[in-house]
């Protein structure tokens, strides 16, 4: 990258130093060289401009994916709206891009809005991106075509997604609005000439920004202009040489699509304009223009070749950093699952204990914990082997854990032949429904087990509940159902008793 800065630099110095020596200077190559040198101006520009615009995208849709985990972990209710409120009120002067984030409820009204106040009767459901989320189960984000906001009447592209209820049906939507104003100050800030236009649009032709601004182009469809109809059939980058449709002006364009996202970036220069330089340049004698042609022709070459080297190393690191995530991902889950009954680890079900106690004090809502034991293990694995008493243990966390729905519940190994379940907002009756659920699956499909009292596999378990403001420990949580568990072995197996 380095060395890359260094050949720009060296580039430009050249351009500058002939374009300040007016007559002896300014021609750096021939109406070929000039214009393969726009267009690879045109393609850096494009390459700058695309990462811009997937940086605000990724950026906004980290701060919809952290609202979203907020609304649907603590729910949309005027106390939680009105946190999410100070945070926003917090995050969004980090991101100057933003002109507003506004959350909908799942009819469509405004439960927030970050810059202004919510107007009486205020609805969105009529909105494009509002009916996209409504009818399309997708959690991912979605771009949305240009439109007034009826906050601040500015045109602002949004970005949203879609949160559920507990039930996993949809709630409502959060939106992050850029404000196309925003754009166009950067984009204002690139010369392209008189005659030149900055775009960025969909994949399939609707323009979400131009530059210079017209309104009338807003959310406008290019897939019949010769860029989409020609080139991005079958490439997603590169130059092109024709005259618009809008004006009429020919124009040398550039254009890349994006490896991410549905978002195509093109910089147009007015061909006259660009060549305007080139010539004056001809006019100069011979000897001058055939030097500097040599001179650029070589560090044309230099830049071209540095280019494509940092190219395939970039290809070869995301390819590298892709098997390091992939290895990660595994890594993680053999660390936090038991490999013979599929079910948590122990170190799993620790981090899930403590953090559904924190949760339980905060909120002063009930937990109970379930220590179950296979009772007579011992003699199964006696009788049978290590094999057979594996595939037992396996068999028994299957059919235990077909007893375990909610999503916050987690049926663990505690160790050996010991399983525990912890069931967050659960009381001790419901704790016990749990538990008898699982004495009458496995007695309704017994497993053989010729030396058990029963003749068939059961189990033991404890059961030990609290509320939040009860909770004293985890630990203190663990012994009681531990003893509750004891208890069970005691009064003849296969039963449950709480503690």
């Amino acid at each position: 990258m380095k060395r890359d800065i260094h050949l720009v630099v060296l580039l430009l110095s050249v351009i500058g130093c002939s374009l300040a020596s007016l007559t002896l200077w300014k021609v750096m190559a021939s109406r070929e060289r000039a214009l393969e040198d726009i267009n690879t101006h045109g393609l850096n520009l494009t390459q700058a401009l695309s990462t811009y615009s997937e940086g605000i995208v990724r950026q906004s849709s980290m701060i919809l994916l952290g609202l979203v985990e907020r609304l649907e972990n603590e729910g949309s209710g005027p106390a939680q709206i009105e946190r999410l409120s100070q945070l926003i009120s917090r995050q969004q002067p980090l991101m100057p891009q933003l002109s507003g984030i506004t959350i909908y409820a799942r009819d469509g009204r405004w439960l927030m809005s970050s810059n202004r106040p919510i107007p009486a009767g205020a609805n969105s459901s009529d909105r494009a991106y509002f009916i996209h989320h409504r009818d399309d189960p997708s959690r991912e984000s979605f771009i949305g075509l240009p439109i007034r906001s009826r906050s601040n009447q500015e045109w602002v592209i949004t970005i949203s997604r879609r949160f559920n209820d507990a039930k996993g049906e949809f709630a409502g939507v959060v939106a992050v609005t850029l404000g196309v104003e925003n754009f166009l100050h950067l984009f204002g800030q690139i010369d392209v000439g008189r005659d030149g236009a900055i775009g960025l649009s969909y994949t399939d032709g609707s323009m979400l920004v131009r530059y210079p601004f017209r309104e009338q182009d807003m959310g406008r469809n290019f897939s019949q202009s010769p860029i989409y109809t020609k080139y991005l059939v079958d490439k997603s980058v590169g130059t092109a040489s024709f005259t618009s449709s809008l004006d009429g002006v020919e124009r040398l364009y550039a254009f890349r699509k994006s490896d991410h996202l549905p978002l195509v970036t093109t910089v147009a220069l007015g061909k006259g304009e660009a060549l305007a330089a080139w010539q004056l340049e001809a006019q100069l004698s011979l000897l001058v223009v055939c030097a500097l042609l040599g001179l650029t022709g070589t560090i044309g070459w230099l830049l071209i070749r540095a280019m494509r080297r940092r190219s395939l190393a970039e290809g070869d690191l995301r390819v590298a950093q892709q098997q390091l995530l992939d290895s990660n991902q595994q890594l993680e889950r053999l660390a936090m699952h038991d490999a013979l009954t599929g079910l948590a680890n122990r170190r799993s079900f620790d981090q899930a204990l403590a953090r559904e106690a924190g949760r339980a004090r905060r909120n002063g809502g009930a937990l109970s914990l379930l220590m179950i034991d296979i009772d007579h293990f011992k003699r199964y694995n006696d009788t049978y082997g290590h094999p057979a008493g594996d595939a037992c243990l396996h068999l028994v966390a299957k059919r235990l854990s077909a007893c375990i729905r909610r999503p916050p519940d987690l049926l663990a190994r505690y160790g050996g032949e010991e399983l525990a379940a912890i069931l967050p907002g659960t009381d001790s009756a419901g704790a016990a429904i749990v538990a008898q659920a699982m004495l009458d699956s496995l007695s309704k499909e017994p497993i053989t087990h010729p030396l058990s009292p029963f003749s068939r596999v059961t189990v033991s378990i404890g059961i030990a509940c609290t509320t939040g403001s009860e909770l004293e420990s985890e630990q203190a949580l663990l012994a009681r159902a531990d003893r509750a568990l004891y208890r069970a072995k005691d009064a003849g197996r296969n039963g449950v008793q709480i503690g």
